[in-house]
């Protein structure tokens, strides 16, 4: 049992994306624990930033000045370490959570190194999402630190690094936590919204999406004055938007206790799984096919890959969707995959001595 199942769903951490003053930290606490909808208060103290020679944080003294705005509204506080030298000052000056960046996640020897400072305390311990999309280097991570001793570990979930996107600074791809999840379904999983959206416009949005997507809790950042903040200006919200945006939050329940409800549910839940059934034996009607045409190319050696063929499957196929309101993004990856498992079904034909 975690000590965060006391909070009522959300969870709320926020703070400044970074501590510039002490009297910043200490009044930003104060408008925060006004909303009375905070949780837990948070500021960067280090700030890894992606090129040198901007605000790369306070440092240690920034400790210092968090715990006592903490201790002043009555709030635990939690700040990013990035190498057992930030563990070590984090713990002198107090701290019992902390968080892991995506930086320092996509390392496992730093996560390593980490893991081992903190062995033996009873820290909690909330690890983000590496800056690339790989399930498994974050589930490693985390499992860095159960191996160390610790058994409050959670998880934040900030988005992905993408070469371009119109929408976010950093894409959501809901499918990787929702799997995390899975494999750790005692650990919270928190949702940053700050730094998915990377602006305040869309902020409301995805929080309701995460919250809707059963996330435990959300970490958004907050500031006095965001225009004026010396790092990530453009994604905070003064303590008095995040007050109306946590408002404006729909809070659906996870668990269903309604029986009528829950029999309804189960019927329109057992229709899925038939569907379900009746598509992969669909799809393996549809690769006994690809065999067949694997067959013949061998006959007549022709390669496996048929890039104008493939451009006609993805034309009329992306069209037929659209007809039926089915997203452009899942269908081109329902046929991608549907491709690949189709060239394997080839291979294993044409490679067959």
């Amino acid at each position: 049992m975690s000590k965060l199942d006391n909070i009522a769903r959300p969870i709320i951490i926020s703070g400044p994306c970074s501590a510039e003053t002490e009297e910043q930290v200490m009044q930003t606490a104060k408008a925060l624990k006004a909303t009375g909808k905070i949780n837990m208060l948070r500021a960067g103290i280090w700030k890894p930033r992606t090129r040198p020679n901007s605000f790369e944080g306070i440092g240690e003294i920034g400790l210092k000045w968090l715990v006592n705005a903490g201790k002043e509204t009555d709030l635990p506080v939690i700040t990013e370490v990035a190498n057992p030298t930030h563990v070590e000052q984090a713990l002198k000056a107090g701290f019992t959570h902390l968080w892991i960046g995506a930086r320092t996640t996509v390392n496992p020897f730093t996560v390593q190194d980490i893991a081992d400072s903190l062995a033996g305390t009873d820290t909690m311990v909330f690890v983000k999402n590496p800056v690339n999309p790989d399930l498994n280097l974050w589930i490693g991570a985390m499992e860095r630190f159960f191996n160390a001793g610790l058994t409050e570990v959670h998880a934040i979930h900030r988005g992905f690094s993408a070469f371009k996107s119109d929408q976010y600074r950093n894409e959501p791809m809901w499918e990787i936590p929702i799997s995390l999840k899975a494999a750790f379904p005692d650990s919270k999983l928190i949702c940053d919204p700050s730094h998915i959206c990377g602006r305040r416009d869309i902020l409301e949005e995805v929080s309701q999406k995460a919250i809707d997507l059963a996330f435990d809790g959300l970490m958004i950042e907050s500031h006095l004055t965001p225009d004026d903040a010396w790092s990530d200006a453009q994604q905070q919200i003064t303590p008095e938007v995040l007050d109306q945006l946590l408002n404006n939050l729909i809070i659906r329940s996870v668990k269903i206790d309604d029986v009528a409800f829950s029999q309804s549910l189960e019927s329109l839940r057992k229709k899925i799984n038939e569907l379900d059934q009746e598509l992969i034996e669909l799809i393996a009607k549809r690769m006994e096919v690809a065999e067949e045409i694997g067959t013949f190319k061998k006959m007549h050696n022709i390669t496996i890959l048929q890039p104008e063929r493939w451009e006609e499957i993805k034309k009329l196929q992306i069209a037929a969707a659209e007809e039926h309101k089915l997203s452009r993004k899942f269908i081109i990856k329902y046929l991608e995959a549907i491709h690949q498992e189709s060239i394997r079904h080839q291979t294993s034909i044409m490679n067959k001595k």
